[in-house]
């Protein structure tokens, strides 16, 4: 696709690396590209799972671009299709996404992590929102920490903008599981291939169940599910895989899902 977004496509995953040196930060022009990958991965039938990584070691991502603002670019440019990263304001962006993290993430970095659905991450790995040292908000930090993380941890990061070591992170829950940076990579695409062959309508609707519950009561909630008034849970209960899953059940037999 270009020299700093690098697709590999297997399957019914999609990987997507991130490679601009040396500290994979985003700037207006990547982060659009990056946008434009995210909603075609989207609306690709074929497609079921998408990880998203970086290139190198040292970064997963120093975040928003500090060189290109200094050269005058704005923080509230148009960053494409899905905002910031491609992937934290894309609608509908039902289908499951990991994330493969390896080294510093750094304020947007960090938040290009939280952005996903599972966030796999080397052992050498740290974390960092140092916003305020730059006056200025990690915005979707800011709205999504709180709810990641105990209230006290996630606003000692946010307001001291202090370092959240990988073990640290996982203890606390904020990512799945730490591997050798050797390791990680192989790991991801274990899990994406599995959750490939997995229901992806089922998927769907979890998504967006999810997203959509976070501003309703837990009745609400219910009885949108019941009253099948999510576009993603009413596909779900009329398909041929809400029918598969049982009758492979009683079979005994792995279930077919096609999707449909």
């Amino acid at each position: 696709m270009s020299e700093v977004l690098k697709l590999r496509r297997e399957g019914g995953v999609l990987e997507v690396i991130l490679d601009r040196p040396s500290a994979n930060a985003i700037d207006h022009p990547t982060s659009r590209l990056m946008g434009e990958t995210f909603r075609d991965f989207r609306d690709d039938p074929d497609l079921r799972v998408a990880i998203i990584a970086t290139a190198g070691d040292r970064f997963f991502s120093a975040g928003w671009d500090l060189k290109a603002a200094a050269d005058g670019a704005k923080v509230d440019d148009d960053y494409g299709v899905g905002g910031f990263g491609g992937m934290q304001e894309l609608r509908d962006l039902n289908k499951p996404i990991i994330a493969a993290v390896s080294g510093m993430a750094v304020g947007g970095g960090f938040e290009l992590a939280l952005s996903a659905d599972l966030i796999l991450c080397a052992d050498h790995s740290r974390f960092s929102l140092p916003e305020i040292n730059v006056g200025t908000i990690a915005d979707a930090a800011t709205v999504k920490l709180p709810k990641r993380l105990p209230y006290h941890v996630a606003m000692d990061l946010l307001l001291t903008g202090r370092w959240m070591e990988a073990e640290e992170a996982h203890r606390f829950g904020l990512v799945n599981a730490l591997y050798p940076k050797a390791e990680l990579m192989e790991a991801a695409w274990e899990l994406a291939r599995k959750l490939a062959a997995g229901p992806p309508l089922m998927f769907a609707a979890v998504k967006e169940v999810v997203r959509a519950a976070e501003a309703m009561t837990f009745q609400e909630a219910m009885n949108k599910i019941t009253r099948r008034q999510f576009p993603t849970v009413d596909i779900l209960y009329a398909s041929e895989d809400h029918v598969e899953g049982p009758r492979a059940f009683a079979e005994k037999r792995p279930p077919n899902w096609t999707g449909r």
